[in-house]
């Protein structure tokens, strides 16, 4: 990585504070920084009512590029947890492009953490909420190994991964 030079436009990513995203991109647009904040259509039923608003993609999220000496002015409001630079601008750069193409095709999609083979993981929905365990292959997700290190072995439960959050 190149170490920036004053004057430098680099990309950051901003990690807002809960429900903020839209301020904040709000708050770029009026200081004329280049930003995206990716968002995606949804549908809430309340009843017999149904309400249709723009979420983000990313929550707590949005991506902005300005000079590190303009900093200060991202701070004008309450609205930021953090700013984490880029390390790898060109990388960055394609992977924000393959995500517009994919939010502008309108096709449905959803977030998924990334988790390899291996991963410690905990389950965040259904009946073993809170049990931690290992992936066995999420090429081919038929669930988690929980370990019983005492005995040596090893328990498969089959789950989608889409009940699992990574452990740091």
């Amino acid at each position: 990585m190149n170490t920036p030079r004053p004057g430098d436009l680099r990309w950051f990513v901003c990690h807002c504070k809960p429900r903020c995203e839209k301020k904040f991109a709000t708050l770029l647009s009026s200081e004329k920084f280049e930003h995206y904040l990716p968002l995606i259509g949804s549908v809430k039923r309340y009843g017999k009512q149904t309400k249709r608003f723009t979420k983000p993609l990313f929550p707590g999220y949005v991506f902005a590029q300005f000079v590190l000496e303009d900093k200060p002015r991202i701070y004008q409001q309450d609205l930021l947890a953090r700013v984490i630079p880029v390390a790898d601008e060109a990388q960055f750069l394609r992977q924000m492009s393959d995500v517009r193409s994919i939010v502008a095709s309108g096709l449905e999609l959803s977030l998924r953490p990334l988790i390899r083979k291996g991963t410690r993981v905990r389950v965040t929905g259904g009946a073993l909420w809170g049990v931690e365990g290992v992936v066995d292959d999420p090429s081919n997700p038929q669930g988690i190994i929980v370990t019983v290190d005492v005995l040596q072995q090893g328990l498969h439960v089959r789950m989608s991964l889409e009940n699992l959050e990574p452990l740091p």
